[in-house]
Order: C-alpha cells, then structure tokens, then sequence
C-alpha cells in the first residue's frame, strides 16, 4: 500500500530475526522483566511509605500528583521489558522500536500542533459543561506549577505502551506477516485487553475495551503512514493529558486533574450517553494527524 511505504523502513530491523517462536518467547520475556521490575518498584514504594496509611490508599487510586507519578512511572518497565527482549531475541537495539529518529521527532511536532489545535477549538465552542459544571480539583496556580512534571510523566506511560504495541509488537508481526489485518490488529486486541478493567468501569467495561481496540488500530495505522512513534505518541499523549491532567473522572487516577467531570466511572448510565463523543473526538483527532503528515 503506497499509504504505507515508510513502514516498511520502520519495520526493517525486525527483519533480521522475524521467527514467529523468537517473538512469543519475546513477549514472555518482556512480560517476565516487567512484572519483576514493577514488582520490586512498587514494594518499595509501598516500603517507603508503610507508616503513612493515607498515602497507602492514595497510590491505590492516584487521587494525588505525587502518586499519580509514581503510577505513571511504573509505565517504564514496559518499555524496558520489550527493549531487552528486542536485544536477546531480534538482536535489535532499543531505539529500532522508534523509527528513525529525526522522523519520529518532526512527525510528533507536526501531529501534536494539529491535535493542540483541534482540543482548542473544542475547548472554546460550547458546550461547556458536561450536563452539569465541572468540579474544581486542584488550584489553577499548583496545577500550572506540576504541568511540566505532569507532561514529562505522561509522556513516559505513552511511550512505553506505544513502544511495547505500535513498537515491537507490531514490527514484529509485520516482519513476519503482510498482511495489516495481523499487524495492525492484533497488537490492538492485546492493547483493549490491558484496558479491561470490570471493577471499575463496571457494565462500561466491555465498550471501553472497544474504544481501546479502535485507538489501537487507528495508532497503527499512523505509526505505518509516518514510518515512527511520533504521531501516535503524539496523540496518545495530549488524549491522555487531557483526560488525566485538564478533566478527569473523579476517582482512580484523579490526582493531576485541573477539574472533574460532574460524574464518576460507577456512573453508567452518564458513562455511556458520553462514550460516543470520546470515538467522535478519537476519530477526529485521528484525521487530524493523518492530514498533518500527509505527504
């Protein structure tokens, strides 16, 4: 597919060692190194923190920045599982599951001006509530003085996952596979699983799960029009900080949130009359980046 011409240099590397049994014994080993090192992370954490019973309920829900950091920086591990799994297993260096690099960082300005832009204009057009007022969170000033911070983490948690699905697993599918309904989809479907979260989402469960599998595929389909990571962790990025670091449910990972939304994930009923509007925003920003790379 012409559209797709510069995946096939984004996919090179993992050509050196396409073996369908090199790439499951990969995601065993990723999975292995990353469950480890979250495992010692985190019981540190915890082991830090063990005399203060209000930062241990805390780091279970994210409800403050400090926690919602620590949360975010477990994301890492990922990336480093799949780096080390790249290196043992495809004899591969870490920075092949980008792209080319001057690549990724021109296509990541040029989609994130275009997804800036967009989140503007709905920003200024009404409506401006959500049914009923948002409710503050934290003070404009402290929320401008962690923005930075809070880019720079949520920058790490999309990286990480769009390096482990768009990055190695989908390059190593396409090494061995041509065709786009293995490589673009499956790695989605394993993304939408991770996002199944029942006890929290509750009956919404399943149709967040959709909403992951359709941002899976649509952040494949940028990753192989562009030939890098940049546009789909561009528009990982500014989703996620707009929905954990400008409106955020009340609840789980809370803590970064300028405002919250007048309604929580238990709320079924208010979740699913606004699902259809996240896949129209979704959709839209997904256009949006495909026009500013368009070549």
């Amino acid at each position: 597919m012409s559209a797709y011409r510069l995946h096939e240099g984004f996919i090179a590397p993992a050509r050196r060692h396409p073996a369908f049994w090199r790439f499951g014994v990969g995601l065993i080993v990723a999975g292995f190194v990353y469950l480890s090192l979250n495992q010692i992370y985190f019981q540190t954490v915890l082991g830090l923190g063990s005399n203060d019973p209000q930062f241990l309920t805390d780091i279970m829900t994210g409800s403050t920045p400090l926690t919602m950091y620590i949360l975010l920086f477990g994301f890492v591990f990922m990336a480093v599982g799949v780096g080390i799994s790249a290196r043992l297993l495809q004899d591969r260096s870490f920075l092949s599951l980008l792209g080319p690099l001057p690549l990724l960082r021109r296509d990541f300005r040029l989609v994130s001006l275009a997804v800036l832009s967009v989140l503007a204009l709905v920003l200024v057009l009404p409506p401006w509530d959500m049914g009923e007022p948002y409710v503050p969170n934290m003070a404009l000033g402290r929320w401008l003085t962690l923005l930075v911070p809070s880019l720079v983490f949520i920058l790490l948690q999309v990286s990480a996952e769009e390096i482990v699905f768009r990055g190695y697993v989908q390059q190593q599918l396409a090494a061995r596979f041509r065709s786009p309904w293995v490589w673009m989809v499956l790695p989605s479907v394993l993304f939408a699983i991770a996002h199944y979260q029942p006890e929290t989402a509750g009956e919404n469960a399943l149709l967040i799960v959709v909403w992951a599998g359709v941002f899976g595929i649509f952040m494949a389909d940028l990753t192989a029009r562009s030939g890098s990571l940049g546009p789909a962790i561009a528009v990982h990025l500014w989703n996620n900080v707009a929905a954990m670091a400008v409106l955020s449910l009340p609840g789980d990972l809370s803590g970064l949130a300028l405002y919250l939304a007048p309604f929580g994930m238990d709320d079924t009923a208010a979740l699913r009359a606004w699902l259809p509007v996240d896949f129209a925003m979704m959709l839209v920003l997904w256009l949006a980046a495909r026009v500013a790379i368009r070549r």
